[in-house]
């Protein structure tokens, strides 16, 4: 089973550096605020330590069957 993050944008992008703004659209913010789903992956958490002072990053539940 693959691991699940739930990503959320807790700080505005405003006057932050353009890399990290192009690096919040790569990973798929488009607002303030906004929480994704995204699979755990090696790329992904390479991105997250960039801007790590602007998102908040939880592990998601297994959904139980």
């Amino acid at each position: 089973m693959t691991k699940k993050l739930r990503i959320t944008q807790v700080r505005s992008l405003i006057d932050r550096h353009p890399k990290h703004r192009r690096t919040m659209q790569a990973i798929g913010f488009r607002r303030n605020q906004q929480t994704l789903i995204k699979t755990d992956t090696p790329q992904l958490r390479g991105m997250l330590h960039q801007v790590r002072h602007l998102v908040r990053v939880e592990e998601e539940k297994a959904a139980k069957k």
